[in-house]
């Protein structure tokens, strides 16, 4: 009997197979509840073993598969999976400490996969309530990080791209009081352009070189001594040389070494006397706010023009997610907006298409707005605490390690540290490598002031002590090998 057909009742959608076509598709169509079953088993067998299975892997590349001609089906597709890849992919654990990542809350999680089953699209407002969803949990992120009414939130993939948008309405501004509009004639309309900043993260060159405004754009800002946070009065300094010309000032919420912080009350006050756009970069320092003993650090952060905030990491939501606020969301539209006759005018409140680069993309406000609705401001708070104390806790045993020595006083949740004796690069990389290849934690090498070190950062709900005490171990252990 025909794959397609119920207690022999024909379906009248999806093509005839009397001439061959994917009856593999139409036989999954028939199978949906069975293989979410089955995805829903897979995926809590794999959660349920992330303690067990090593943190990270030094990636093998598999021998390339050619294309199926007939395909094996969802099922097949699945055990071909489990088989060849799922090995080899790194574990969301708790002991797993490089770059800035967070793990998935269980309601991010329930987000994510109904994000898929819905398949929105949320740039437009013609069709659904996506837009208007994503919307709300904009203006719940905007009052979690205190942000002012003013500001509005446009998701985007990462802390790249959300630098990319608030550099590109930044763009603008300058242009704005130049008297013409790069969006329109270019950006060699602009003239040169001056991007002040201290410690500038690698996604803001990046950014600067999408943007056409170069690489070489950037002027780096002396900075506190043993610090990473600008040093104001240099700042100042810079600003004057500029003759009253406008810039770009980039500021920091959480540098990646060492999560220091610019004085963002004292930075913003230097536009009494200097025209500059602020933008601050606070992609996982903006958390600090949830923090009683940490809010501090970010005070001041709302005074700025736009901000750039990443979620896939301290919110713990799935790749890919940010965020993007900004004061002028006329110059944001002004920059990403998007003329086609299907599409809705521009107007006073702008769909999702007209404010970032994307035309089309998935509704990643879900997840995010899942993970608040379900555990709201004090249980992401928790998350913050805890992170911030383990942090604390891990530094405290390195720094009673005779192998070890810290870089940076834990400010936050990263710890930055480095070997006591010979922290050559080559050295860094061989401990590195090691602690990965035991699977017991995994750590990414970093530069802080010439020096080569490895960092730590703690950002996934999932860590706990027990997690310390094995990455700390396992440091041990790596330390007392010749």
């Amino acid at each position: 009997m025909d794959a397609r057909h119920d207690a022999g009742t024909p379906r009248t959608h999806g093509p005839s197979h009397t001439g061959g076509g994917p009856r593999s598709l139409w036989a999954d169509h028939d199978r949906v509840p069975e293989l979410l079953e089955a995805t829903r088993a897979y995926a809590v067998r794999l959660l349920a073993g992330l303690g067990d299975r090593p943190v990270a892997r030094t990636p093998v590349r598999p021998a390339p598969a050619p294309l199926p001609e007939a395909g094996i089906g969802a099922e097949g597709a699945m055990e071909e999976f489990a088989r060849r890849w799922e090995p080899g992919f790194a574990a969301g654990s708790g002991r797993y400490l490089g770059f800035v990542t967070g793990g998935v809350t269980p309601a991010a999680l329930a987000g994510d996969w109904l994000t898929g089953t819905l398949d929105q699209n949320p740039t437009s407002g013609l069709d659904s309530l996506a837009p208007d969803l994503e919307r709300e949990t904009a203006a719940w992120l905007r009052d979690l990080f205190g942000l002012p009414p003013e500001h509005e939130g446009t998701f985007v993939s990462g802390a790249t791209m959300s630098n990319f948008a608030g550099l590109a309405v930044a763009r603008e501004w300058l242009g704005e009081l130049r008297g013409v509009s790069p969006a329109e004639e270019g950006v060699a309309a602009l003239g040169p352009v001056t991007v002040l900043s201290g410690s500038p993260h690698s996604s803001v060159v990046k950014s600067l070189s999408m943007l056409g405004l170069g690489r070489s754009a950037i002027r780096r800002v002396g900075l506190l001594p043993g610090r990473e946070a600008v040093d104001v009065d240099r700042l100042a300094e810079e600003l004057d040389r500029l003759d009253g010309a406008p810039a770009i000032v980039v500021a920091n919420s959480g540098t990646v070494n060492t999560v220091d912080y610019d004085d963002l009350r004292a930075v913003a006050a230097l536009r009494e006397h200097h025209p500059f756009w602020l933008h601050v970069d606070a992609a996982f320092g903006a958390f600090a706010v949830l923090s009683p003993e940490h809010a501090h650090l970010v005070a001041g952060l709302g005074e700025a023009d736009s901000v750039c905030v990443d979620l896939h990491k301290w919110l713990n939501v799935p790749y890919d997610s940010a965020i993007h606020f900004t004061r002028r969301r006329d110059l944001q539209a002004r920059v990403f907006q998007n003329s086609a006759v299907y599409l809705t005018p521009v107007g006073d409140d702008p769909d999702f298409v007209h404010l970032t680069p994307e035309n089309s993309r998935r509704l990643r406000a879900l997840p995010a707005w899942f993970t608040l609705a379900a555990y709201g401001r004090e249980g992401h708070a928790e998350i913050v605490r805890s992170c911030v104390a383990l942090a604390a806790g891990l530094g405290e045993r390195i720094a009673a390690m005779p192998a070890y020595r810290l870089l940076a006083p834990v400010r936050l949740n990263v710890v930055c540290f480095t070997l006591a004796a010979s922290p050559t690069p080559a050295r860094i990389d061989e401990v590195a490598a090691a602690i990965t290849k035991s699977g017991e934690a995994f750590l990414t090498p970093t530069v802080h002031e010439g020096v080569p070190a490895l960092r730590a950062a703690f950002s996934n709900w999932r860590t706990t002590e027990a997690d310390v005490e094995r990455v700390a171990k396992i440091l041990q252990e790596v330390a007392s090998r010749p």
